[in-house]
């Protein structure tokens, strides 16, 4: 089973603190989900591996360290993920992106695909999907299952605020993929929403009603 990593760091909570405000507007709540994905970003890249690399500084010769040689993407789940890419890409700029969009039936409260475009050699990389809430686990899921049938198999997920429904739904269709996790609420409400979340993401990200 993969790991679940809920995400402790004082920074990440006092904004996180700062997001779910009902009086946070768009303009601070786009600021913060990017910051907060960066600071998310520095935690999940932890276990990167570094290889040796010889180098000259203006003082000596010395051995360096660099990223050993892995290509990195950034997938968003459209729409609420675009948030989450700057601040991604502020830690790491290399990073390729691709897009997934999906949106949840309110009905069934089951994804739809209506756009998928992803680096061409996005199975060599190590990816990383990226939405600001993790609800159901319907879209997540969805999008995984659709980057595995593009080959790709090095894959993380990474979330603002999940449902513990999101979690064990990722854990039980994809139990090879990591998730980072910014907290952890309590439960969904009947409308699929989470609980105390934050509201639409994509809306007061993009200040849509």
């Amino acid at each position: 089973m993969a790991k679940v990593v809920i995400m402790e760091h004082p920074l990440i909570q006092h904004k996180i603190g700062i997001i779910r405000r009902q009086e946070t507007g768009s303009r601070d709540f786009r600021h913060m989900i990017s910051e907060i994905a960066m600071l998310m970003c520095y935690e999940a890249t932890r276990d990167l591996k570094l290889a040796d690399v010889e180098i000259d500084t203006p003082i000596c010769h010395m051995t360096a360290k660099e990223l050993e040689g892995k290509k990195l993407a950034v997938v968003p789940i459209l729409r609420a993920g675009l948030g989450m890419v700057d601040g991604m890409l502020t830690m790491i700029p290399a990073a390729k992106v691709g897009h997934i969009g999906l949106y949840r039936n309110e009905e069934t409260l089951e994804p739809v695909e209506y756009y998928c475009k992803l680096p061409q050699d996005c199975a060599e990389r190590d990816v990383f999907v990226v939405d600001p809430m993790l609800a159901t686990g319907g879209s997540a899921s969805a999008a995984l299952t659709k980057l595995k049938e593009r080959g790709v198999k090095n894959i993380r997920f990474m979330c603002i605020i999940a449902a513990p429904d999101g979690i064990k739904r990722l854990q039980r269709e994809h139990p090879d993929v990591d998730i980072y996790v910014g907290a952890l609420d309590d439960h969904l409400n009947e409308n699929g929403y989470i609980v105390p979340g934050l509201g639409d993401a994509g809306d007061r990200i993009f200040g849509t009603k």
